[in-house]
């Protein structure tokens, strides 16, 4: 069957094949080829045969189907074949073959193939397997995402930072718990299914029986559940898999259950009558956090779930009174108006009736009415509005359900609206207002709606009885808290006051996907008591007990009715710091690594999240559940705007990671719930941000890329372009190594660290400014300023060592043992610092110099090597070498400017220096004296070179300075400038115009350079 593919070009496919193998296979087999055993698959032959032929047919029978294709579908499935090879070989092979010809250039797909699985089956990444651990402890656990989703670039930035100080501490010898877990998102995950099971049975959730209904989202979670644990193992993450905890998990469930009792039996969970945000289409509470606010300047149509017509928003209704949601008018219980309001003054205490049902409303005065808002006078709906729900319990009003859970109006609205759609009786009260002549008009009015962001529905406020937390006196205790350390500070503002004002917390849900509320109504033989009683209890034995003994009856007596509800997520995830280290038992892990080290998470999560974790941390632990909440900003687009699908900037990290054309960009917009209109939209901007995809930038260059960017502050505006220079910067580390490799082959092995004492001058200079990138680094990570430790490393590796120290010993390398030792540390060491934010690269180049280390056989992989510490570079501390190489480094820049400027050939000019003292750096027996010099340096301009020419273009680069400088100027000499500008501002523009004076110096007519330069 396969003949069809190899008849036309078998050489093709043979090279194809070499291809592939030369790559992938002869690194994974060098090691184990003598030892191999059959590889066990869980697959039967008959499956295997079956998905064959499927593979083949699809193959063949594939529309559009060339040669081309077929190249490309051939070369994949060698590739998935090596893969699987790959895995079996692992099971056989300790460590990938890093002794193999260096390949030319850095491959991210390559480098990347083999590492992670190699780190997890060695155990790196347990606490209990660090070869070099000291008695300090270190613990975090990671946000959990949900099991229904794929990772975005704001998980991304949380995986590349609380990975990068994992491995930190991990290198420094800590015993490191990093936890991977998994939420199981109550509503997004049964709305998944929900839809799975109508698009392929044709059957709604109501068809199936509770425990059937559990069972397909079972089903669903065990098929596809693991894929936001490849994602993380794709990114690097180095969680501890061994501990992975699931939301739903036995062990969970009983830490959720364990909690509920608790707060129950304290009376800090109730159940009461409330007003929650109500999603119809999915017939449940839903928690702000699933709210999204969609503002409207004006009239605006919105489709609806459950409506084939646009439904009408923006608009205010006036008829005596002013709303924007005429439909609640039949609930509403009075009429209210602000007690200044001299309008009305008269109608205070009065009644009106009501158009529509008969009732009195009685006129209450309000001082939260806005006189300048429509009338002046707004109908109280109780039952619908959050504001009207607190004003009415203020004046003890009654509340009039209206609206029922599925979007239907009830029957206290009458005969003729009974059983219709909100938004439909909508249109019928407003036909009914002008029948009666009571209308008034309408107009735009800017609002904000509100969204349910998991069905697209409008969020109605409902009155249910519910499961409710007490937040005041938790949150009271949290702001007390002095030991919570929140980084950056400017966000304790924010925390102390939102904890200061926080409202009862609902934590019912109306869904099947959850942990079943363990609480459970009480019905007595013989009674006639018409209220509510109920009971909670771990099992439904022990809330019997329970009952029996607080109404005083029989047991037998009792019948009891669990709670259908279930509990809303953030409950279960607020418990996630100290459930998943075995509470409500004390196990070991609880012991060790609780309280958590630290926090670290999106800034957005700051109410929904943390602050719940702290409530309930602290109420059912005695303790915080971690000692230091560290926030990092949102990940915006490169114009700085929202990620969202409907803009098409929206960014998988592994198209970032693999690559991706602009088809398939464009492919998933459309496989994609938006609207037409918008993947139109979504799609052009692909077109334009992405004209030819995005190109494989690999997993350390968008986890350094990342890091590189100021997480404590303003929002991060994440540029493609930006990953791939970090990609290029990936590309000059291969590059150096492969130099210094080259150098190593050809000299003796280099001598130990304590044992290289750098002799000429570039050689000390180089040793300092390692020195002071590790001190920046240190610095850097105990900050928690990632940005500063990748700026330093970067500066370091791309600019002294590569640009500057390797051209300067290159031509006297072989002839000082001395320089290729100080080069080889200076590589050894950077990996280890670079470590932590690109541990693929890192690893594939330490192993590679690991030959030539003296290392006494238990040094196995980098990220359990100990991290470099200045105190292992003192003797490499040179801080006048590096203070005075500043001039060097400026008379080198100067140089090239000068070729540019002039545009010069490559043919090396002459050049001529004037100074009253020699470059200390290539003479050691030279004194420098401690005054100011000046050093003029000078270049004769080539033949061909139109001398006139330069001079023309020097003569306007100096007049666009002089306008600059003018301009810069008049800004200082406007009336009264130093008292109406900011120091911060008077500032900045005085060191313009500093620049631009001086800016002016270095355009002379003979093309020479003055620099000033102070020696210390």
């Amino acid at each position: 069957m396969w003949m069809a593919v190899h008849v036309a070009s078998p050489r093709i496919w043979s090279r194809g094949l070499q291809k592939a193998w030369s790559t992938w296979g002869c690194r994974l087999c060098s090691q184990s080829s003598s030892n191999t055993q059959p590889s066990h698959h869980p697959r039967t032959q008959a499956e295997k045969a079956k998905r064959r032929q499927a593979r083949e047919k699809a193959i063949l029978s594939s529309v559009g189907y060339t040669y081309q294709n077929a190249c490309v579908i051939w070369f994949k499935a060698i590739k998935c074949l090596l893969l699987s090879l790959y895995s079996h070989v692992f099971k056989t092979s300790s460590l990938l073959d890093t002794t193999l010809p260096f390949p030319q250039s850095y491959s991210p797909e390559y480098v990347e193939f083999g590492w992670y699985q190699w780190w997890e089956k060695q155990g790196f990444f347990s606490p209990e397997q660090h070869p070099h651990a000291v008695d300090k402890y270190f613990s975090l656990c990671i946000p959990p995402p949900n099991v229904t989703g794929t990772l975005h670039l704001g998980h991304a930035l949380t995986v590349a930072i609380e990975d990068a100080l994992a491995r930190w501490r991990r290198m420094q010898g800590y015993k490191v718990l990093w936890l991977p877990g998994c939420d199981h998102a109550g509503i997004a995950t049964q709305s998944v299914v929900e839809r799975k099971l109508m698009r392929e049975q044709g059957k709604c959730r109501q068809d199936y029986s509770r425990e059937e209904f559990l069972k397909q989202v079972w089903r669903w979670k065990n098929q596809k559940g693991d894929e936001i644990y490849y994602q993380l193992r794709k990114l690097g993450a180095s969680l501890d898999w061994s501990r992975a905890c699931f939301t739903m998990d036995p062990g969970f469930s009983i830490a959720v259950t364990e909690a509920f009792i608790r707060l129950c039996d304290s009376g800090l969970i109730y159940r009461s009558e409330g007003l929650v945000n109500w999603s119809c289409a999915l017939e449940s509470a839903i928690s702000d956090i699933e709210v999204d606010s969609k503002e409207l300047s004006g009239r605006t149509l919105l489709s609806v779930p459950g409506y084939e017509q646009k439904v009408e928003f923006g608009i205010m209704w006036t008829f005596s009174v002013c709303s924007i949601s005429p439909d609640t008018m039949l609930g509403d219980v009075a009429i209210a108006v602000h007690p200044d309001d001299p309008r009305y003054k008269d109608l205070h205490g009065k009644h009106c009736r009501h158009p529509f049902t008969e009732r009195l409303l009685p006129i209450v005065t309000d001082s939260m009415v806005d006189m300048a808002f429509g009338t002046g006078a707004v109908k109280v709906t109780p039952a619908h509005d959050h504001t009207d729900f607190l004003l009415s319990q203020r004046h003890s009003l009654p509340s009039l359900t209206v609206i029922g859970g599925d979007g239907i109006m009830t029957s206290d609205c009458g005969q003729w609206l009974e059983g219709v759609k909100r938004f439909d009786a909508r249109e019928r009260v407003i036909t009914a207002l002008m029948e009666r002549k009571l209308f008034r008009g309408k107009k735009k009015h800017p609002m904000s709606l509100p969204i349910c962001s998991r069905s697209g529905d409008v969020i109605e406020p409902l009155l249910k009885k519910q499961w409710f937390v007490r937040c005041q006196e938790m949150s009271r205790k949290a702001v007390e808290e002095g030991d919570l350390q929140i980084i950056p500070h400017f966000y304790t503002k924010m925390w102390k006051s939102w904890l200061s004002n926080s409202s009862d917390w609902c934590i019912s849900r109306q869904l099947w996907w959850g942990h079943q509320i363990p609480a459970y109504r009480v019905t007595l033989e013989n009674s006639k008591d018409t209220e509510e009683q109920w009971v909670w209890g771990r099992s439904a034995a022990e809330a019997r007990q329970r009952a029996a003994v607080k109404f005083g009856v029989n047991p037998d007596a009792i019948t009891l009715t669990q709670d259908p509800d279930v509990l809303d997520t953030w409950f279960s995830s607020g418990l996630f710091p100290f459930a998943m280290l075995g509470w409500p038992q004390q196990t070991e892990d609880l012991k060790q690594f609780y309280p958590n080290s630290i926090l670290e998470t999106g800034s957005d999560l700051i109410f929904f999240w943390v602050a719940r974790m702290v409530m309930l941390g602290r109420e059912l632990t005695g303790q915080l559940p971690f000692k230091q909440v560290l926030f990092h900003s949102l990940v915006r687009d490169k114009y700085g705007r929202k990620m969202s699908k409907s803009l098409g900037n929206v960014i998988d990290p592994l198209d970032v990671i693999s690559g991706v054309s602009l088809e398939r960009l464009q492919e998933k917009v459309r496989e994609g719930n938006l609207d037409p209109r918008e993947s139109i939209v979504a799609m052009e901007a692909q077109k334009k941000d992405f004209p030819k995809g995005i190109p494989e930038c690999g997993t350390d260059a968008l986890r350094f890329a990342l890091c590189s960017y100021k997480a404590q502050g303003e929002d991060i505006s994440l540029s493609v372009s930006h990953v791939l220079s970090c990609r290029h910067f990936c590309n000059k580390m291969w590059q150096t190594v492969r130099f210094t490799l080259a150098t190593l082959h050809d000299a003796s092995l280099p001598t130990s660290l304590a044992e290289t004492y750098p002799l000429s001058s570039m050689d000390r200079w180089i040793c300092s400014r390692l020195h002071s990138t590790v001190q920046q680094c240190e610095r850097g990570f105990e900050s928690y300023e990632l940005h500063t430790v990748t700026s330093a490393l970067h500066s370091f590796w791309l600019h002294s060592l590569c640009d500057v120290y390797l051209e300067s010993i290159k031509p006297v390398l072989k002839e000082r043992q001395v320089a290729a030792s100080v080069l080889y540390h200076s590589v050894s060491i950077s990996l280890a610092l670079l470590s932590p934010f690109m541990p693929f690269l890192t690893e594939e180049l330490w192993q590679r110099l690991l030959p030539y280390t003296d290392s006494d056989g238990t040094s196995r992989s980098l990220c359990v090597q100990p991290y470099p510490k200045t105190s292992q570079l003192e003797h490499w501390c040179f801080p006048k070498e590096e203070a005075d190489f500043s001039l060097v480094e400026e008379v080198v820049r100067v140089a090239r400017l000068l070729r540019a400027q002039c545009q010069l050939t490559k043919e090396r000019p002459d050049c001529e220096r004037t100074s009253s003292f020699y470059f200390p750096f290539y003479s050691n027996d030279v004194s420098i004296y401690r005054l100011l010099m000046t050093l003029s340096l000078s270049v004769n301009l080539q033949n061909g070179i139109n001398a006139d020419k330069q001079r023309a273009l020097l003569s306007q680069r100096r007049e666009k300075l002089a306008s600059k400088l003018k301009q810069a100027l008049a800004c200082t000499q406007k009336p009264n400038y130093t008292e109406k500008v900011p120091d911060k501002v008077r500032k900045d523009t005085e060191n313009k115009v500093g620049t631009e004076e001086n800016g002016q110096m270095h355009f002379t007519k003979n093309c020479t350079y003055h620099i000033s330069h102070k020696m210390k």
